[in-house]
């Protein structure tokens, strides 16, 4: 089963840190406030990543990195980013939240009634909170899954989502992530299946430091309508392919998703020997053990997207 392997993860006795850096990179830890705070040397761990397990520390901690001696960087994988994108990130604890739906067991891919929301205007306040309230009258309508338009979190108050900048991080302007959590459990209580629109093809043009840390993240060999691609086949895609992976999984367990529609699949241009898409999809359902709904937003009509049987086959179980 995956597990989450980025960002600021709670274990016994404290917080360990892990994120990626170009190798041989001077990394370091800044912790503000609390009895921690101080700077600490990341240990390289080989391959691009960097890990340090610091004791005493909990949710709410402040922290950020300094790469190869810069202004103190955001974490590529924080999980909360409460001032922002350019802010300093903070420590969550996903565990810690009390989740009812113990018995949800998901819901089977066809015959779902979808409903497309974006927090930001389905109600009057646009945050998570003001959409859970609401999911009585979603339920009544006939809807039997909701789609949430793009969270992760964006420069400014107000975006539609395709600017993401902080891929783990759903955005403060609507709520902190036990807000989304709790809109989730909510659904789940009402028979509603939750799937969340993600973007994979491009990052936001403003506040997205992932780059910084990981400067094999987009490539030059292939073009796409916003730049350069996503590197999914050249060297260093290895890393990337793990980042995305990682990222997709954490949604799936750590917010109990019940599926991913995967924005612009056509920019993911990709001509290894093993198709992304179809090890993706491998790694996102095998990480829990309940149904898990892919679609594919995607203008080529290839039938390798929702074939199960092909050698190059996604697997998906719809197509946008």
């Amino acid at each position: 089963m995956w597990h989450a392997q980025f960002g600021a993860l709670r274990v016994d006795g404290g917080v360990r840190f892990r994120t990626v850096a170009p190798e041989g990179t001077d990394l370091r830890l800044v912790l503000q406030g609390g009895p921690m705070s101080g700077d600490y040397e990341m240990v390289e761990v080989g391959g691009g990543i960097f890990d340090l397990l610091i004791p005493d520390v909990g949710a709410g901690q402040r922290y950020g990195y300094r790469l190869g001696g810069s202004d103190l960087l955001p974490d590529p994988a924080s999980r909360f980013q409460p001032d922002g994108v350019h802010g300093p990130s903070e420590v969550v604890d996903p565990g810690a939240f009390a989740w009812h739906d113990r018995g949800w067991r998901g819901v089977p891919a066809h015959g779902l009634v979808i409903y497309e929301l974006h927090i930001g205007t389905f109600a009057p306040d646009g945050t998570f909170a003001s959409v859970r309230d609401r999911l009585e009258a979603l339920r009544d309508l006939g809807v039997t899954a909701i789609e949430i338009m793009p969270v992760a979190d964006f420069a400014g108050s107000r975006n539609w989502g395709y600017d993401g900048a902080s891929p783990y991080a759903p955005s403060r302007a609507y709520g902190r992530p036990d807000d989304l959590r709790a809109l989730v459990d909510r659904a789940h209580h009402l028979g509603l299946a939750v799937i969340l629109d993600v973007v994979y093809n491009h990052l936001g043009p403003e506040g997205a430091y992932l780059p910084r840390f990981l400067p094999r993240y987009l490539t030059d060999r292939h073009e796409t309508p916003w730049g350069r691609a996503v590197n999914l086949d050249g060297p260093g895609s290895d890393l990337v392919r793990r980042f995305i992976t990682d990222n997709a999984v954490h949604w799936i367990r750590e917010y109990h998703l019940d599926g991913l529609r995967l924005d612009a699949t056509h920019a993911l241009i990709d001509s290894s020997p093993l198709p992304f898409m179809q090890e993706f999809a491998r790694h996102v359902r095998g990480s829990v053990d309940r149904p898990i709904v892919l679609h594919a937003e995607d203008h080529r009509n290839l039938d390798e997207i929702i074939n199960h049987d092909s050698p190059r086959a996604w697997g998906f179980d719809g197509e946008w």
